[in-house]
Parts: C-alpha cells; sequence; structure tokens
C-alpha cells in the first residue's frame, strides 16, 4: 500500500524519543510524529501523552524522496468545519486593543514625534524630513552611543583576565 501524503491512517507506536514518537503503520512501515505534532497543547514531555503499544489515529504530512514519513496526531482530529484549535494557555500574544502583555502599545519605528512641532535639530518639520535630515540624526545618535559605549569600557582595565600593569 502506497502511503500518501493527506491519508489517515492508525498505528501502533512502537518508539518514544525526547523530540517524539515513532508510529508503526500497516506493512512494517514506520513514521515520525514530531513532539509538535502530538498535540494542540504544549508538549514537555511525550511519554505524557502517549506509551508504547497505544493504537493513535494520524495523518500522513510529508514523504521524504529518501523514505521518511512525517505524521501527525493533532492534525488527524476530525474537527467540525470552522472550528478552531484550542489556542495556549494565556489568550492571544497581542490581544485586542493594540497593546502587548505589559499594557505597552505595539512598537511602531520612527514613532515619537519631536515637541512643539519641531524637528530634532531646531528646525520647523514640514511634513516628513528629507533624507539628508535622516541621516543627521543617525549620525549623531550613532556618535552618541559609540561615545557613551566608550566612556564605559575605556574605565575596565584588561576585561578577561588581562594583566594589569
Amino acid at each position: 500500500m502506497a502511503i500518501e501524503v493527506g491519508a489517515k491512517l492508525e498505528g501502533k507506536v512502537t518508539g518514544i524519543t525526547h523530540f517524539g514518537a515513532f508510529v508503526d503503520l500497516s506493512g512494517g512501515v514506520t513514521g515520525l510524529v514530531h513532539i509538535s505534532e502530538i498535540a494542540d497543547n504544549y508538549v514537555k514531555d511525550v511519554k505524557d501523552h502517549l506509551k508504547i503499544d497505544d493504537i493513535v489515529k494520524v495523518k500522513v504530512i510529508n514523504v521524504d524522496k529518501d523514505g521518511k514519513i512525517g505524521l501527525s496526531i493533532k492534525q488527524a482530529i476530525d474537527r467540525p468545519e470552522g472550528q478552531q484549535p484550542p489556542g495556549r494557555p494565556g489568550g492571544d500574544r497581542f490581544p485586542r486593543g493594540g497593546q502587548d502583555r505589559g499594557g505597552r502599545p505595539p512598537f511602531k519605528p520612527g514613532g515619537g514625534k519631536p515637541p512643539y512641532g519641531k524637528s530634532s535639530f531646531g528646525k520647523p518639520s514640514f511634513g516628513k524630513p528629507s533624507f539628508e535630515d535622516k541621516m543627521s540624526r543617525f549620525l549623531k545618535d550613532s556618535e552618541e552611543r559609540i561615545s557613551s559605549l566608550k566612556k564605559n569600557t575605556e574605565g575596565k582595565r584588561g576585561g578577561r583576565g588581562a594583566k594589569r600593569i
């Protein structure tokens, strides 16, 4: 029997490793269920979900040209159309309302506006800053960062166990 991607089969768990479980399909063909494909929720240890000789329903998710077969238990579960798998505990990474878990608004590059309608160099800002303004701002910021790094590292003699004279 040829094993095709998308086929749902039953198999017997023959081996368990830290990265997944080996499942014997019909005809002595063996495939691997990766730890990420065992359950919808986080799987810390495969042995918490599967035991050797368990009969499981799996879906073939890939067949490599060298004969390796990738299987999934969580994709083999029949769900009503439109039903989503259960999410992670703790909810969405970015809940609705545009804020992350810390209550901060999402990061926007170049998001802050200079006060009083002026650019950072004292010139009035009329619309978008020009390329030259952006470059001079970048150079100024980068020189400030380099100088502060030098101040913080020059005072520390040696580092990494060098001899002091």
